[in-house]
């Protein structure tokens, strides 16, 4: 198999989930050999790599750094939209600090881009391939990540938040799975108890109903319900009870599962390229993902 590129520019604009501003981002195909390299065009068109090397932060999102002051956050969905559609090297123009939200999956970016498909390109495909079983946990979550050598690609997770609102969910990628219609929909979500606590951290300025999944633990006192319902866009009889907040209405009945499958095919891009191996992961998030990540680019 040879490497692939994109066959033309696309352009995306739209609020940051977490700074809340607003960024245009262009993708635009790029040689044999370059990868995915995020470009600050308000910072002189300083680079930046997507490689597990240039991660500086994963709260609540993946964040990049050159290391000399450039960076681009919630870079998570885009590679991962590349990851699904088989394009090993494309340049992303980003004119602000965070890549976009849109509707808080990776679909729109496939939508525009799947209908042309790929260029194919002169140059073989270097496959990144694990000499041994890695292993990472976190002691006091109970979430792991595993990568076995094997000669075909997949991924299987399991999230596990001991809610009675999102149960236990395990979702499988592989081969045989069709990303844009399985994975690339699926939006990123949080508990509504955390809402308050992330803007008060900076976080989530740009979060609504509209880009997000909101799962709501327990019912709420009226004037709870109308403080949340301000900050998320929607009205407050809606948000009192327990259950999902979202517009519309879920995509898939285990769509918070198929996101963090995203999330995680996005994050492990950051291993240098496509990987080859058997991943299995146990409640994954960005920190976890990133640190295997930055142990498979450290093995090979």
């Amino acid at each position: 198999m040879n490497q692939r590129t994109l066959k033309k520019e696309y352009i995306f604009e739209g609020k940051g989930l977490h700074t809340g501003k607003y960024s245009r981002v262009l993708f635009r195909p790029a040689p044999a050999g370059t990868g995915i390299v995020f470009v600050r065009t308000d910072l002189g068109g300083a680079e930046i790599p997507a490689v597990a090397s240039s991660v500086v932060s994963t709260r609540r999102s993946t964040i990049l750094s050159n290391g000399h002051g450039a960076r681009v956050g919630t870079v998570e969905h885009a590679l991962s939209a590349l990851t699904g559609l088989d394009v090993d090297n494309a340049y992303i123009d980003v004119n602000c600090r965070e890549m976009p939200i849109l509707d808080g999956s990776a679909a729109p970016y496939v939508a525009a881009m799947a209908p042309d498909g790929v260029q194919e390109q002169d140059a073989p495909r270097i496959w990144v391939e694990v000499p041994h079983e890695i292993l990472v946990r976190n002691e006091k979550s109970g979430a792991w990540i595993k990568i076995v050598p094997a000669g075909e690609p997949s991924v299987q997770i399991t999230i596990d938040y001991n809610s009675k609102v999102l149960e236990a969910q395990t979702v499988r990628f592989d081969s045989s799975s069709d990303y844009a219609a399985e994975v690339a929909p699926c939006r990123t979500f949080c508990f509504l108890h955390e809402v308050l606590p992330l803007l008060c951290l900076g976080l989530a300025r740009g979060g609504d109903v509209g880009n997000a999944i909101v799962v709501v633990e327990k019912p709420m006192k009226r004037w709870q319900a109308r403080l949340m319902a301000r900050v998320l866009g929607k009205s407050a009889p809606e948000v009192v009870s327990s259950g999902y907040l979202c517009d519309p209405e879920l995509r898939f009945p285990d769509e918070c599962a198929r996101h963090k499958l995203l999330d995680i095919l996005g994050d492990l891009r950051l291993c240098g390229g496509f990987l080859k191996a058997r991943v299995e992961a146990y409640k994954p998030g960005h920190a976890l993902n990133t640190r295997a990540a930055k142990e498979i680019f450290n093995k090979v």
